[in-house]
């Protein structure tokens, strides 16, 4: 007797016929099976059918305005009728969840639970980066706004602020002094953590160790170190123990500070991941260790490195806290960075702000958004160099 295999769910009679058996050596052909003939048929389970959840059809979009227009319509009553509430901040909450269970509801009505379940998680996880859209863009439209008047004059970006009042109008005084000063800053702070944290980061990469992983341990906690630590450190060994006084040079050595770990964190990172057969092959060929590290491992992660250089920098050029201790604030502009105070973006943005006065509020905020526009130059040059190192073949 033999056994076949016959797919549920079907509705029209089907013809079974026997599996058929091989000959023998010496034996006659098989003869066809007659209609006596015993055959067993086990039929499978039905074929469960695929239910689609991401499709998008007429009745999921009159599901989707109409949960728009009652949840508003739901949170205005509550807000106003019902119950003693008040702010934007709650309406759009309220309004939100509101959202989510009208649409649920209604999605219901004509769509299986995989569906429903679809439709909440998209909710939500939509949400999260509407949040945060939402949130910079009314942090750069805020800045734009109440700073663009001071950016259509150009003795914003050629004078400094020496001998002209707080209350003095546009065309007099600029930001010039804080720009030389941010740039003279950080161009020593790289010239000191660059080389440290890459000498770092080739140490815990490629010596390894126990004292390797002590250092690594290290520098992950440093990355979380606020920034007036940094600030406090130099302010208390540069200024208190030596004796020096405020500077470019004391601001440049909290910033190294701070981008110190982010630069030997990104690099350990990147070097980490440069395949090892590269550094097998250049062994095998008799190169040292240090010969391979140069010629071999660090062309291979150049592009990366180039990122983590960047990343650095962008941690550092917007801190103030550490400069409140270590520059000193001025109004000229100064070329030295060794002798007299000196002024730079972030600190110009606090002490415009923190004079109360309107004139300087203006400039504070037309200050901050050439600092926010340097630091998305920076992030979108390693986001640039990181996508070309992804697309080289």
């Amino acid at each position: 007797m033999s056994t076949t295999l016959v797919p549920g769910g079907v509705d029209e009679p089907t013809r079974v016929l026997p599996a058929p058996v091989p000959p023998q050596a010496g034996s006659t052909p098989p003869q066809p099976p007659t209609s006596d003939a015993p055959v067993e048929v086990v039929r499978l389970p039905p074929r469960e059918t695929v239910r689609p959840t991401r499709s998008t059809t007429r009745a999921d979009r009159l599901a989707l305005g109409g949960a728009v227009v009652g949840s508003l319509a739901t949170t205005w009553l509550l807000y106003t009728q019902i119950l003693p509430f008040s702010g934007r901040l709650g309406f759009a909450l309220v309004w939100y969840a509101l959202l989510v269970v009208f649409l649920a509801g209604l999605t219901a009505l004509h769509r299986p639970w995989p569906a429903v379940a679809d439709r909440i998680a998209t909710c939500l996880v939509v949400a999260a980066p509407s949040i945060v859209a939402v949130a910079l863009a009314s942090t750069i439209l805020s800045t734009v706004v109440k700073g663009i008047e001071p950016l259509l004059h150009l003795s914003f970006f050629t004078q400094d602020m020496q001998g002209v009042q707080g209350s003095a109008p546009f065309d007099q005084g600029g930001i010039l002094h804080a720009v030389v000063g941010t740039l003279i800053q950080m161009g020593i702070a790289v010239a000191i953590a660059l080389p440290l944290g890459l000498l770092t980061a080739i140490y815990t990469a490629e010596v390894g160790g126990r004292t390797a992983r002590v250092v690594r341990a290290v520098i992950e906690a440093m990355t979380a170190m606020p920034s007036v630590v940094a600030g406090l450190f130099i302010y208390s060994v540069w200024l208190v123990q030596l004796g020096q006084q405020t500077s470019g040079f004391a601001a440049s050595l909290a910033l190294a500070v701070m981008a110190l770990p982010i630069m030997a964190r990104a690099s350990d990172v990147v070097l980490r991941v440069v395949p090892g057969g590269l550094r097998e092959a250049s062994y095998a060929l008799g190169a040292t260790r240090w010969q391979t590290v140069r010629h071999v491992v660090l062309p291979t992660a150049r592009p990366a490195l180039a990122t983590a250089l960047i990343l650095g920098v962008a941690r550092a050029v917007g801190e103030t806290s550490p400069l409140l201790l270590t520059s000193g604030a001025s109004t000229y502009l100064n070329l030295d960075p060794f002798h007299e105070p000196m002024n730079s973006l972030p600190l110009y943005i606090y002490a415009s702000v923190s004079s109360g006065i309107p004139q300087m509020e203006a400039r504070a905020n037309a200050a901050a958004l050439v600092l926010l526009v340097l630091v998305l130059v920076l992030f979108t040059t390693a986001r640039l160099v990181a996508r070309r190192k992804e697309t080289r073949p």
